[in-house]
């Protein structure tokens, strides 16, 4: 599948369509799609339905759920830009298979911004974070993702046990990279849990990569 099924005059559509939204004032968070307002999937498909992004658009399900939930933790004035910078970074026939990959890579393992950095000295969940970032990063099979994924979540209850404050975000760590391991619906999921655990300030740059990584697609 490439972006935007290679035709330039796709992305046009699509964009020409958010930008008239947003100019109408129809971009809104929390709402999917209701009487011609909604979110940047809404407003993207005048419809909410993150199935219909592979097909109309050439995007992956995973990237559809993963700009929905960007935009959604976004503040309200940035993320009125956000579905035409999303659409804008994306070059007509690249190919975006490996690009949610490689967000949830930096989202688990990133020096900065990594959910590891939560994680300090909760050694299961340090582990669980590693694991699901470099079956991400290498390639791993149904069988060891769904396996990445029971670890990343018994991580998250030992971590919930020890009924701290950083424990709790330690567990929110957790529950990212077992959301990660998941399926595609998952990726809303995982971006909320990591959010949570960092700070206002991790959206931001949770956008930032995701543009660089839609951008450098090939």
């Amino acid at each position: 599948m490439l972006a935007y099924h290679a035709d330039p005059s796709i992305k046009t559509k699509y964009l020409a369509r958010v930008h008239a939204h947003r100019a109408a004032d129809h971009l809104i968070q929390g709402t999917g799609w209701e009487h011609g307002k909604g979110c940047a999937v809404g407003c993207t498909l005048e419809g909410y339905d993150h199935s219909r992004y592979p097909i109309e658009l050439g995007i992956p399900l995973q990237l559809a759920h993963l700009e929905d939930a960007l935009f959604e933790l976004l503040p309200s004035a940035v993320a009125q830009l956000w579905p035409e910078r999303f659409l804008t970074a994306i070059r007509p026939g690249s190919d975006l298979s490996g690009v949610f990959g490689e967000w949830a890579h930096w989202m688990l393992l990133d020096p900065q911004h990594g959910m590891l950095n939560v994680a300090a000295g909760f050694l299961d969940v340090e582990a669980a974070c590693r694991n699901v970032g470099m079956l991400w990063r290498t390639g791993g099979t149904p069988q060891q993702f769904a396996r990445a994924a029971e670890a990343a979540a018994s991580a998250a209850w030992a971590a919930q046990a020890a009924r701290a404050a950083r424990a709790a975000r330690a567990a929110r760590a957790a529950e990212a990279a077992a959301e990660a391991a998941r399926a595609a619906r998952a990726a809303e999921a995982a971006a909320r849990a990591a959010w949570a655990a960092a700070s206002a300030a991790w959206v931001m740059a949770a956008c930032d990569k995701l543009i660089l990584l839609l951008e450098c697609a090939p």
